[in-house]
């Protein structure tokens, strides 16, 4: 073991081993970000994704844990329909970062073919693999397949309880108004043997905070950024809390993945100029989706200056600004909730590609240190070095002066 080191009288001595103590409450210790993805239709599928794709290994390099791939089928812009495929792809670019279907509808699924495929996907990337659940966002496509978006909350519920017994091994026979299963079982299961890490999407109501609950799951709040969803925050986790209770057993925040928009640049002006590039068009995205006109957004300033101040539809309130913007945010959060365990960045086409990829290495450099502590003991270091500088200075200035005096000579 280390000897014990003198502690300076202003600041004890943190020994290099020794994590920093976490600030209260409870504030993110891993970081990710949410891919839908938001593309304009005007432009090239094709190259999009593998904008995507390389956006993966930026992510991986940067030291991000978590990527997740959305599920939607029309409409234009979320344009892809199996993150599986898309994630397979991910894992090949990739080497350590998380790998999340964000989400997989479940009502557009036969439980025992998704389980497979995730499983699949688990063994592809050795271990990476996590499954992200909801009732589907968009109605027009659960129009298409035919499925009532009033009965999608309680096929989720059918399906995941099938899943969630799939993954853990066991054999289950269960017949529902939907779906049947004959003893099923999985043939490969997650990567040697772990288990899967499962999340459920929440966003206003408590459904989704209650079937995490009920199957020991983690949540995954889509609407964070909204200003509806955000104040159901708390509210969904008591009862997300009572739900896990009544399941006999303890809710974990560190399950718990909160998602927002960012952008950031060196300067809150640089960042609001740079945003106005992509925020117009997703106005026209959302125009076009509710059949209603946005007000404030006539031009890119005032739907940048809207976004950032009353908020979208569908995306909330955007965090459009500095680093220090991004920390004051995440500890906001943290602040209503109680604190949670991972911070999702909601990837949207905001900026030029080079302005966007900036704003990723920002928030690397700048943001998750400062909410992690890891910064700390060079501050300090820094600070105790200043403090004592004189007595440190006057004993090398001693030390010159006696090699001076000794022409070199070394005792």
């Amino acid at each position: 073991m280390p000897q014990q080191q003198p502690q300076d009288s202003q600041s004890p001595y943190r020994p290099p081993y020794a994590p920093p103590p976490r600030p209260q409450p409870y504030l993110p210790h891993r970081f990710g970000v949410f891919l839908a993805p938001y593309h304009r239709p005007d432009g090239d599928p094709a190259l999009q994704l593998r904008r995507d794709l390389d956006l993966a290994a930026d992510l991986d390099r940067l030291g991000y844990e978590e990527l997740w791939a959305g599920e939607h089928h029309s409409a234009g812009y979320e344009i892809i329909a199996s993150p599986e495929v898309f994630l397979a792809a991910a894992a090949e670019r990739t080497s350590r970062i998380m790998l999340g279907t964000g989400v997989n509808s479940l009502p557009y699924h036969q439980p025992l073919i998704l389980a497979d495929r995730i499983c699949q996907l688990d063994q592809q990337s050795r271990g990476r693999a996590m499954l992200g659940v909801g009732p589907g966002q968009l109605p027009s496509d659960a129009c298409m397949m035919g499925v009532d978006p009033l009965r999608s909350r309680a096929m989720t519920a059918d399906a995941l309880d099938a899943i969630v017994r799939l993954l853990r091994g066991e054999t289950v026979t269960a017949a529902t108004e939907w779906f049947a299963l004959e003893e099923a079982r999985l043939q490969l299961g997650p990567y040697r043997g772990r288990e899967l890490e499962v999340a459920v999407a929440s966003a206003v109501s408590p459904t989704g905070a209650v079937l995490a609950g009920r199957h020991g799951v983690g949540m995954l709040s889509l609407a964070a950024a909204d200003p509806a969803g955000y104040g159901a925050l708390d509210a969904n986790w008591a009862a997300h809390e009572r739900a896990c209770g009544e399941a006999g057993r303890a809710a974990d925040r560190t399950a718990w993945r909160l998602v927002t928009p960012v952008h950031l640049a060196e300067t809150r002006e640089q960042a609001l100029r740079e945003a106005e590039y992509g925020t117009p068009d997703l106005v026209d995205y959302i125009e076009k989706l509710s059949g209603t006109r946005l007000d404030g957004c006539a031009t890119p300033a005032g739907a940048v200056e809207r976004w950032t101040t009353e908020g979208l539809p569908t995306f909330g309130r955007a965090v459009i600004g500095t680093p220090e913007d991004a920390v004051q945010r995440v500890e906001q959060l943290a602040d209503k909730t109680g604190g949670f365990g991972t911070f999702l960045i909601l990837r949207l086409d905001l900026a030029e590609p080079a302005a966007a990829l900036r704003s990723l290495e920002l928030f690397a450099e700048r943001v998750v240190p400062r909410l992690t502590g890891h910064t700390e003991a060079r501050r300090a270091s820094l600070e105790w070095a200043g403090r004592n500088s004189e007595r440190f200075v006057g004993a090398m200035r001693r030390a010159t002066m006696d090699a001076i005096a000794r022409k070199g000579e070394v005792r």
